[in-house]
Order: structure tokens, then sequence, then C-alpha cells
């Protein structure tokens, strides 16, 4: 209980300050900056280790990655047939495919399944949804937005050289590994700045504004990421009688609303930002109550 009350008051936190413009306008980018560099960092050299070499380790992954995958066809064919422009299409595949499994997936899953779900929601945020985005998202964002090439290469370069995709990478060599009290003392006070300060992040960032026009593609986007990215999820736990933590907590990741950064990527991009806004803001408050339901049916 006493995490969903710092969930919930974080977010009207940050909502608040933005609304009678307390901070700077690039407090949240300043916030996800320092979240990213550091605090998620922290995070993955405090709890990679405490894994075991199994392929329990893999299950987020793959899930990850079959769920976007087919949540992308899927997003693109309903496009399609509903004939949307080619902007809202390609907002459509960045808010409606990527899920916010970082800021809001790590204290709503911590909230649920404790600490030990950590190394999986990592496992699934960094190894399936960063990925995705800095792949994935890159793709379509200049796809949908110009005539561009893609750049392989920068794309290839920004992955490698991202603080917690490295993190991630060097912990995984210390799986097993038991650190000194010092060092896990550190780790744990930066690695604890991750849900008061996304939280917070998050509510500063909500946008609500949504005209009559926008509503098929707002449901479209919703009902893909909240309703059928889980049950593809589910299925494909099904499927190979995957009944572990692991694979629990990759259901979980796939229900998580809307990404915050795919909504940015969007609206520098110039594709819909004010129904991408809309999407995400309504998505990630909506996704309390989906995850919540989500988790009655799969526990």
């Amino acid at each position: 209980m006493e995490n969903f009350a710092l969930i919930f008051v974080a977010i009207f936190i940050g909502y608040i300050i933005n609304k009678r413009d307390i901070f700077p306008k690039d407090t949240p980018i300043i916030l996800n900056q320092f979240i990213l560099y550091i605090s998620l960092p922290a995070m993955a050299l405090l709890q990679i280790p405490k894994l075991s070499f199994s392929f329990e380790v893999l299950i987020p992954i793959i899930i990850a990655w079959i769920v976007m995958g087919v949540s992308a066809i899927v997003i693109f064919y309903i496009s399609k047939i509903l004939k949307f422009s080619k902007n809202i299409t390609g907002a459509l595949m960045l808010v409606g495919v990527l899920g916010n499994t970082t800021f809001v997936g790590i204290p709503v899953i911590q909230a649920y399944f404790g600490n030990s779900a950590l190394p999986y929601i990592l496992m699934y945020d960094q190894l399936g949804s960063f990925i995705m985005l800095s792949t994935y998202g890159t793709f379509i964002s200049v796809y949908y937005s110009s005539t561009e090439n893609v750049n392989i290469k920068a794309i290839a370069f920004k992955i490698l050289t991202f603080p917690p995709f490295l993190s991630l990478l060097i912990a995984l060599f210390f799986i097993g590994t038991t650190f000194h009290p010092l060092v896990i003392s550190v780790l744990s006070s930066f690695a604890s700045t991750i849900v008061p300060l996304a939280l917070v992040a998050v509510g500063l960032q909500l946008r609500f504004k949504l005209p009559k026009e926008d509503l098929r593609p707002f449901f479209s986007a919703l009902g893909v990421k909240l309703i059928l990215s889980p049950i593809i999820a589910i299925i494909i736990s099904m499927i190979f009688s995957w009944e572990s933590k692991a694979a629990l907590v990759s259901i979980m990741e796939a229900g998580m609303g809307p990404m915050i950064t795919a909504g940015a990527v969007a609206s520098m991009a110039g594709l819909a930002p004010r129904l991408s806004s809309a999407i995400v803001g309504y998505g990630v408050l909506l996704s309390f109550l989906t995850t919540w339901i989500l988790f009655k049916i799969i526990t």
C-alpha cells in the first residue's frame, strides 16, 4: 500500500509543479537524464549480479521483442484499415508499441513483486525496450517524418555508449559476485532515487488535451498497448509453459502504458505531437488500473 501511495503522490506532485510553473520547463529532461545516467546504471550494477546464469534471464528479452514486434505489425495494419495519415501512423507506431518499462514499470512492478523482480525488469527494459527505442524508434521517427536515410552506424554507436546499457553489460560479467558492503551501500543510495524522481518526472510531463478527431487513433494505440500487448505476452508464456517470476514480470512489463520518451520522440519528429502527448498522458494513468487487473489475472 505504501508503494502505491508513493506512486500517486509523486505523480500528483509533478503534475501540480508543472501546472504552477514552479520548476524550469526542462526539469523533466534533467530528472530523466539523472535517472538514465546515474540511477539506472547503479540499479543494474546492484541487481543484475544477483541473477544466476539460466534460461530465466532470457525470458524477459524474448517476450519483450515478440510483444513489440507483433504490436508494431498490428498498429501498422490498423492504421492502413482506418486510413490514418502518415504522421498519425508514425506516432502510433511509437507510442502504441513502446512501453513505459522504466519510469512506471520499475515502481509498479516493485510494488507487486518486491525487489526480487528488479533484475528481470532491467533485462526487459534494457535489452528489450531500450534497444527497440534506439533502433526501431529511430527508424520510425525518421521514416515517417522525412525521406532521410537511417544511419545504422550512428544508431549502433548510440546503443553501445548509452550508460544504462553499458552498465548492464558490465553487470552481466559480475553475475554470482558479492560486492563489498561499501559498494552495495553506495549503489543502493543511487538506485533508490529512481522511483521518486521517475514518478515526479512522469507527473511533470502528463498532457490530457484530446480533440474529437483524435479519438480513433487514441483508442487504437491504447487498445494495443494496454490490452493486446499483455495478452500476447500471456499467450507466449502459455505456449512455452513459462510460469516463473521472470515470465510474470515480463507480462506486467508488456502491459505498461506508453513510453514517455517515445512520445517525446514523436513530438520532436512532428508526428502528431498533440495526439502523442494525450496517448502518453492518459495511457500512463489508465495503466495503473489495467496492470492491477492484469496482476489479478496472472497471479
